[in-house]
């Protein structure tokens, strides 16, 4: 530390006379490059969108900013189930904090192949983990599932075929286990009438036009076949 640094008067760690704590002080929407283990034991590079909190005690004016970032840019290079400890053990030390917060959100691909003719591509998903620390370790694993599904009274009431739609299906699962994000993309997308695909030739249009046709799902049934399997 430089002699200009020293005499700095450091504001946030003088003391506060109104006897407040606060529960969440932090920064949010922070960009910052990542890599995220998938099933086959690869690193997936990709974006996350960063919320990082700690609690403030009473005594404390303010927290710094600065060292959020500081220990994103240390701990914050690969995100899984064993890497977020850490980071939050971190963010606990360095901001003299009981309890830290992380989320973060990225997009996650995943090669799929069509049903019939096997052609693949790149399907996007909308990922995540929410990650709390206060002297135990909480994990919730988010996704976002596109799926589709088809109308079992249009069906049931119509002589030509039934309407269908594309929905989301958004799960939260709270869980300190290794799980892979792919079992849950993959337990939710078995749960709809059909699941999407990047890419369809003509023997593929035809296996998902069927195939949702013999699993027709209202959207409640949907949500309950998500439940059981989870």
């Amino acid at each position: 530390m430089s002699h200009e640094s020293a005499a700095l008067p450091d504001i946030q760690k003088t003391q506060d006379t109104r006897n407040i704590a606060i529960d969440k002080v932090g920064v949010r929407r922070v960009k910052f490059p990542i890599e995220v283990l998938d099933r086959s034991e690869e690193r997936q590079r990709t974006s996350g969108d960063f919320t990082l909190t700690v609690d403030l005690p009473k005594e404390f004016k303010g927290t710094h900013m600065s060292r959020f970032l500081e220990v994103l840019n240390e701990y914050g290079r690969t995100i899984s189930v064993h890497s977020l400890p850490q980071l939050l053990k971190a963010l606990t030390q360095k901001l003299n904090a009981e309890k830290a917060h992380v989320e973060v959100r990225f997009p996650f691909f995943i090669e799929k192949a069509a049903p019939v003719t096997g052609k693949t591509g790149m399907m996007e998903y909308d990922c995540g983990f929410d990650a709390f620390a206060n002297g135990h370790f909480e994990l919730t694993m988010y996704v976002r599932v596109p799926v589709a599904t088809l109308c079992p009274c249009s069906k049931e009431i119509s002589s030509y075929g039934a309407h269908n739609q594309r929905g989301w299906v958004t799960a939260r699962v709270q869980t300190n286990d290794h799980v892979w994000l792919e079992e849950l993309i993959d337990m939710i997308e078995a749960s709809g009438s059909c699941g999407l695909y990047p890419v369809l030739k003509r023997p593929d249009e035809k296996w998902v036009t069927e195939h949702a046709y013999e699993n027709p799902r209202f959207v409640e049934d949907l949500v309950r076949e998500v439940a059981l399997k989870f």
